[in-house]
């Protein structure tokens, strides 16, 4: 049976043009997160030359019901509005994602079929889902059949016709997802969630720099918070450095940390579990009389903010010798790149150039924003302009100007009048 629907099999492609096949096939895996799953697993063969002959996504989520197939294909279809991606801020349930997904496969392979077996009123339920790259407008579905073995609902996509090979899964793909769900994996470590590949577990470890776990009390109420704190080699993509707040492991909330987009690439997470937790209103920060006191489930309460208190200053201890090694690296690139004055490099200027370096990486370790996206010629006019104030001894215009380009936190301020005290 074939149905077809509005928007044209281009105008889906003209859509979902920005996706690539690693972000397709991670769509797949979040659609089996989506359905609850806890395990999903990722099988292929490769011939000798490399050519994928197969490859197939399978999860233990709770399947495709066939009453709302429509429900979970037909809204995408309808415009180019509706099948744009929608994902909560504030929560990891990747609502939303679930239709579109579907979708994406014509990235890296012609054909995908569904394999799926799902509870209904009537009992375990088998059906079969089919869309081929030309025509993403039209799906053919088969559900007569009645699953013969209950227990095991789940999804299975098979891909064929692939335009992906063995180096393109090893070298691209595989990191890709390794970034991609790191954070999520760890979120949900107590659960035992796993992402296999050929049935061996993707180790999800290989993108940890370093973790610490560590328990924070509030002294006066004795309210502990039980902390994970993971700092990650590689971004998280659009997921970025958060605040996961869980309550016995469930997650309640989450948000950006206050180290979050500083262009330093100090890419963290930070997962707080505590019973403080279960009925906490993150949308308010006062009770309904605007009274706060040291109880107090919102986020003006005592203990809340003495928590984020102590992980920013925890944060920011973590990053400094970060930012120190990432300042020694931007002088070897700029040295690279000669950035620096040409007579620089004469003896006689040694005490100018090393004052000029010492500036540059104190600056850097306070502000990195300030050295990020600049192009060649922006980056020789930073140090001229920087070297050239150091020689006029204009700590107060440096101060201005600087202070004119980023807004400074008062410590902060406090800090880059320090340097520039030291170069004097």
């Amino acid at each position: 049976m074939a149905q077809n629907v509005n928007i044209t099999s281009k105008g889906i492609q003209k859509v979902l043009k920005n996706y690539n096949e690693k972000q397709a096939i991670a769509e797949y895996i979040w659609n089996g997160f989506d359905a609850n799953a806890d395990q999903v697993a990722i099988d292929y063969v490769a011939n000798e030359l490399g050519h994928l002959e197969s490859l197939t996504i399978a999860d233990n989520g709770y399947g495709i019901n066939f009453e709302k197939l429509q429900q979970k294909f037909d809204p995408f279809y309808e415009s180019e509005k509706a099948i744009q991606i929608t994902t909560p801020k504030h929560t990891s349930k990747m609502h939303g994602r679930n239709g579109v997904g579907r979708l994406t496969f014509f990235t890296f392979a012609h054909t995908a079929t569904w394999f799926t077996i799902y509870q209904s009123d009537k009992g375990f339920q088998k059906g079969k889902i089919q869309i081929n790259t030309g025509e993403l407008n039209n799906y053919i579905h088969d559900f007569s059949a009645t699953a013969s073995l209950a227990g095991t609902t789940g999804t299975t996509v098979r891909f064929t016709n692939l335009r992906i090979g063995l180096q393109d899964l090893e070298i691209s793909i595989i990191p890709f997802l390794i970034n991609e769900f790191c954070w999520f994996m760890e979120l949900n470590r107590n659960k035992k969630y796993s992402i296999s590949i050929n049935g061996e577990p993707i180790d999800f470890s290989t993108n940890i720099r370093t973790s610490e776990s560590f328990s924070i009390t509030h002294p006066d109420t004795s309210i502990t918070f039980n902390i994970k704190y993971v700092h990650w080699k590689e971004n998280l993509h659009k997921e970025l450095s958060k605040y996961y707040f869980t309550s016995n492991g469930e997650e309640i909330y989450k948000d950006y940390t206050t180290l979050n987009k500083k262009s330093d690439e100090y890419y963290h997470s930070v997962y707080i579990d505590s019973d403080f937790f279960k009925d906490f209103d993150f949308r308010s920060v006062e009770n309904q009389h605007g009274q706060v006191t040291l109880f107090s489930t919102a986020k003006n309460s005592a203990a809340y903010k003495f928590l984020i208190k102590e992980l920013t200053e925890y944060l920011r201890s973590k990053r400094k010798p970060f930012l120190k090694e990432y300042a020694d690296r931007l002088i070897e690139n700029y040295e690279q790149e000669q950035i620096f004055p040409e007579n620089y490099h004469e003896p006689a200027n040694r005490k100018q150039k090393t004052e000029l370096v010492a500036l540059i990486k104190a600056l850097y370790e306070l502000e990195p924003k300030l050295f990020s996206a600049l192009s060649i010629d922006q980056k020789k006019m930073l140090v001229r302009l920087l070297g050239m104030l150091l020689n006029t001894q204009a700590q107060e215009a440096i101060f201005q100007m600087l202070n004119d380009i980023v807004v400074f936190s008062p410590e902060e301020q406090a800090e880059l009048t320090e340097i520039l005290g030291s170069a004097r």
